[in-house]
């Protein structure tokens, strides 16, 4: 695989290199979520801005059967005027403090 798109919930098309992807199988608890992170960036539970990056986005969702008492899935997708892609997915026992993007409050 050299790299593949996937759409996020606005529509908008991110890029997931393989480059990235072996960054997010390098944690063995990533392994087996390829679908999950896809999903995630389709129908994401919350989206919070990041604090650290005004172009990165972490998008949340709730895992089915929650991995080693972790509930949720992080994708974190940067966002710039001309490009997207995936810089990161990890699991997590919360979403980040931050604004909410979505769904809007």
């Amino acid at each position: 695989m050299k790299m593949r798109f996937l759409t996020d919930y606005r529509g908008r098309r991110v890029r997931l290199t393989a480059e990235r992807l072996e960054h997010v199988r390098e944690h063995p608890e990533m392994r087996g979520l390829e679908k999950r992170i896809a999903a995630t960036l389709r129908a994401p539970q919350r989206v919070i801005q990041s604090r650290s990056d005004r172009e990165a986005e972490p998008l949340y969702s709730l895992l089915p059967k929650p991995r080693m008492g972790i509930q949720w899935l992080c994708a974190v997708v940067k966002y710039r005027p001309d490009d997207a892609f995936l810089l990161t997915a990890y699991l997590t026992d919360k979403p980040k403090k931050g604004v909410q993007l979505w769904p809007a409050r």
